[in-house]
């Protein structure tokens, strides 16, 4: 026996149909008795999943006068004027002659109502329990939870599994639904709430990632660690990752830590491994064309396949929906390395800060365990004055990439620096970051620096040093060397 929880729309009635259809491919005799839905309303509910329900049976008791040989003036409108003995007697006899296998009971309610006194409902459902288990038949009591507390705690008690179904609306205004098993006796379940949802062709369940034991790198991902692509970059971080580490980019919009997470990408198909990435604000187009404008060439891998971007929407998915497409890519396609941009799009389809943070700690701990390098793009509120009220996550990464805008004479320029490598030493200057059409490249240590760290750092270091007055060093000095022989050569001539 067990009990089915849930508030009228989280599915009940959906996930009862689901049990009999799978007991019926199976060859097992299955019974619905229905004391609140008519047989042709759960029909039409059945068609619109593309269900036939012709091999079930269906007991409607919407009307009980008739269907149970009552007295005319018992309706279900007034269930309290009808004995429960009476119907539970006449409930037993109709399924001693249909002997299901599978048995749903919808709903409790109706016979809670019948009861009026709680001490005569727990002695009838225990009676209904014993006689039903004598038939050998599996019973799923549906009970929409209209009732006080203490029916539902007794119900409880008496039943061998209890699972609940919650539903509650996102800052997105979509429904996030939720399935518990709060109890399963002589079973070992997998406890936790996990996400499914309610389409065309039923319920489909999203489990929580399985804990992960210690990381093991002798798979798929085993091999030389991944490098960036851009030397000093390679030089500020202390060398390249390791496999198994969770690497986060962090700075306010528009400074370039998309770019950066795919420069990594692109690296990585270089030393053969695919790449699955997830955008939650950014078109896959847009984000394209840009990398193809500063020269990260991206698009052609993912013609190829080495490169999947999905574009996520987080008011139409939920948590558990992201995390068994990323579980999929890693067990199916392989992938070895895993973006998502950005986890401040990813927090929108949580319901709160606190899940949000024990999600993302399951998730990392699920990919290190199997030596995926996951990138995690997170934006930090503010443009120049950077707010730190936002969420709180690096603690969570192995490193941490920052970036900064910064003020120089006049101009807005970023910076980059390293605040965190639990693997290795690391870099402890702060560089110069730009990202133009010569793709991303990094300068040389700057030593001018105060309050980088705080969201409003100033340079008051030589402004030769930047890359840009560089670049123009390096123009005059490359004009000068070009032209010096051919004047000289000329002269000699002359």
């Amino acid at each position: 026996m067990c009990l089915l929880q849930g508030p009228p729309g989280s599915g009940k009635t959906t996930l009862a149909l689901q049990f009999l259809l799978a007991g019926a491919k199976q060859g097992e005799k299955g019974a619905y008795i229905t004391f609140s839905e008519t047989a042709v309303e759960l029909r039409q509910s059945a068609k619109s999943h593309g269900w036939s329900l012709n091999g079930l049976s269906i007991i409607d008791l919407t009307k009980m006068n008739s269907e149970l040989g009552l007295e005319k003036q018992y309706t279900v409108l007034h269930p309290a004027d009808v004995e429960l003995a009476e119907t539970s007697t006449e409930l037993l006899k109709k399924i001693k002659v249909l002997s299901p296998r599978r048995l749903v009971l919808d709903s409790l309610s109706e016979l809670r109502m019948v009861a009026r006194d709680p001490l005569r409902y727990r002695r009838q459902i225990l009676a209904l329990k014993q006689a039903l288990s004598e038939l050998g038949c599996t019973v799923l009591f549906l009970d929409d939870q209209t009732s006080e507390t203490g029916a539902d705690l007794l119900l409880q008690s008496i039943a061998h599994g209890v699972v609940q179904l919650t539903s509650e609306e996102t800052s997105q205004g979509a429904l996030h639904r939720r399935i518990k098993v709060t109890k399963m006796r002589g079973v070992s379940f997998f406890e936790g709430a996990h996400d499914f949802t309610i389409a065309t062709g039923g319920i489909k369940v999203f489990p929580r990632l399985a804990p992960a034991g210690d990381a093991s790198l002798d798979g798929l991902n085993a091999g030389p660690a991944l490098a960036s692509g851009i030397k000093e970059l390679d030089e500020l971080m202390g060398g390249p990752i390791p496999w198994g580490f969770g690497l986060m980019i962090v700075g306010p919009p528009g400074i370039g830590k998309s770019s950066l997470a795919a420069q990594f990408a692109v690296s990585a198909v270089r030393d053969g491994k695919k790449v699955c990435m997830y955008s939650f604000e950014e078109s896959v187009t847009t984000f394209l064309r840009r990398c193809e404008s500063l020269g990260i060439g991206i698009a052609r891998h993912v013609k190829t396949g080495a490169v999947e971007i999905k574009r996520v929407d987080p008011s139409r998915i939920t948590p558990g929906q992201i995390i068994h497409d990323i579980s999929t890519s890693i067990e199916n396609n392989h992938a070895g390395v895993v973006v998502i941009d950005s986890l401040n799009g990813y927090l929108q389809a949580m319901s709160s800060d606190r899940s949000f943070i024990v999600h993302l700690h399951e998730l990392l701990a699920y990919l290190n365990a199997r030596g995926v390098i996951t990138i995690l793009v997170s934006t930090q509120h503010g443009f120049i004055n950077v707010d730190q009220s936002s969420f709180e996550a690096t603690y969570l990464a192995d490193l941490v990439i920052l970036l900064r805008y910064f003020e120089s004479l006049g101009t807005v320029r970023q910076a980059i620096s390293i605040i965190k490598n639990r693997s290795q030493d690391h870099e402890r200057n702060i560089r110069e970051f730009e990202v133009g059409k010569k793709g991303i490249r990094i300068g040389v240590p700057l030593t001018g620096f105060q309050g980088v760290l705080t969201g409003n750092p100033e340079f008051s270091g030589e402004s030769g040093t930047l890359i840009r007055d560089q670049d123009a060093k390096t123009k005059t000095s490359f004009h000068h060397r070009g032209t010096g022989p051919v004047v000289r050569a000329v002269r000699q001539r002359h």
